[in-house]
Order: C-alpha cells, then sequence, then structure tokens
C-alpha cells in the first residue's frame, strides 16, 4: 500500500518528471513516508542521518530553538516544497525541527547518501533539483531584500500575496486562504511584533482589504 502512495507522491512532483515508471519504482524502495497531525514535531537534525525531504500535503513550518529555548520560525514549507539537507552538505550541526501546522501533513524523505547517488546515476535530475535550489535561495534573497527595504506593513501584504499565490483558492472576487499561523508567527515571519501585526490586519480590516480568522484569511482581489 505505502509503495503505492510513495509512487504516485514522487510521480505527481515537478522534481521526477524526467524519470521513467520504472524509475520511480526503484525510488520507492529508498524513500521513506511519514504522516503528520497538527501540533507533531518532525526532527530534521540528525547528523548520523541526514535526510531531504519532500512535503506532498499540508503545511509546516520549520523552527530552530534560541538559547532561552523559544521557537524561532526560520521558513514556511508549504505543498511541493523540498526541505532538510538541500545543500547536500551535513557538515554543520542544527537544531532545526519541523511542527506540522495543517490536520493532514503527508512527506516522503530520502537519505542524503541516497539522494546524492540518485543525482549522480541521473544527470537531468540534478538539474531539475539545481533549479529548485535556485529558486529557493532567489526565494530568501528576496525575503532579506524585503526585510531591509520595506516596511512593516508592506512586507505584511507581500507575504499575504505570496501565501494566496501558493494556497489561496479565488472565489467571488476574493481570495480565500487557510489560516493555519497566529498573529506571533506571522510576526516572526515578517519580523516585527505580534503587537504590530495585530495593529495592521485591524486598520486593512477596516480598510475592506484583509479579514482574519483563525480559520481563514480572506483578500479582497
Amino acid at each position: 500500500m505505502y509503495d503505492d502512495i510513495k509512487y504516485w507522491y514522487l510521480r505527481d512532483h515537478k522534481l521526477f518528471w524526467t524519470l521513467s515508471r520504472s524509475q520511480i519504482k526503484q525510488l520507492c524502495i529508498i524513500v521513506g513516508f511519514k504522516k503528520a497531525v497538527k501540533g507533531d514535531v518532525i526532527e530534521l537534525a540528525n547528523s548520523e542521518a541526514p535526510r531531504i525531504f519532500l512535503l506532498k500535503k499540508g503545511a509546516i513550518k520549520v523552527v530552530t530553538l534560541t538559547e532561552d529555548g523559544q521557537e524561532q520560525i526560520k521558513d514556511i514549507i508549504r505543498q511541493g516544497d523540498l526541505f532538510g539537507e538541500l545543500e547536500l552538505n551535513n557538515s554543520e550541526a542544527t537544531h532545526d525541527m519541523a511542527i506540522a501546522l495543517t490536520n493532514e501533513v503527508s512527506l516522503c524523505s530520502f537519505l542524503l547518501s541516497d539522494f546524492e547517488n540518485l543525482l549522480l546515476s541521473h544527470p537531468d535530475l540534478a538539474l531539475s533539483y539545481t533549479k529548485f535550489v535556485g529558486l529557493r535561495m532567489r526565494r530568501l534573497r528576496n525575503n532579506y531584500t524585503n526585510l531591509i527595504s520595506k516596511d512593516a506593513k508592506s512586507r505584511l501584504l507581500l507575504f499575504f500575496k505570496e501565501w494566496a499565490e501558493k494556497d489561496g483558492v479565488v472565489r467571488d472576487g476574493r481570495c480565500y486562504i487557510e489560516n493555519y499561523l497566529t498573529h506571533a508567527d506571522i510576526a516572526q515571519i515578517v519580523c516585527t511584533t505580534r503587537q504590530t501585526v495585530t495593529q495592521l490586519l485591524n486598520e486593512l480590516e477596516a480598510a475592506g482589504l484583509v479579514y482574519y480568522s483563525r480559520k481563514e484569511i480572506i483578500l479582497e482581489i
């Protein structure tokens, strides 16, 4: 059963479109499969067996623990994203972990050593992987640029726009997003305080631009 699930998960992902049916079936032997529910912790840091993950369904947040034990959000991972040891380099130990944000989370994973061998065996796949990592690095650079060049309100609106493009459903002139983030989560992502996020959301709602609730976010388009 799980081999069938793995096969369809891998076949449907753009990264593996260059592989044949038989090649993907071979991957099912080495790929791991895991399900999680909201609040579950998915350990990422394992220096003895580092892994690369592929999120098939749901959303998670990647966090690192500060010295005082607080969670600091590093990234929000959504359906189709890759995460983990993407730079194929496990020389530096990390304290990252992933936390499921949605009620249903499904992901596949490869041991880093297996994935490296896979890329060596399939040059077309290696090229696709390079493009995926390049796009992720570009997104991180853009986030940094926005952080130093835009005010909190602009960063918040840009974050909602990107979220809507990834997860939103357009209906009757509005974009609906399933909300799995708290004010505190959003504050960390856009690098401001929870109080500022609350104030900005109130302003945007008063202007008829954004409607925020625990279950969904509605954007006027």
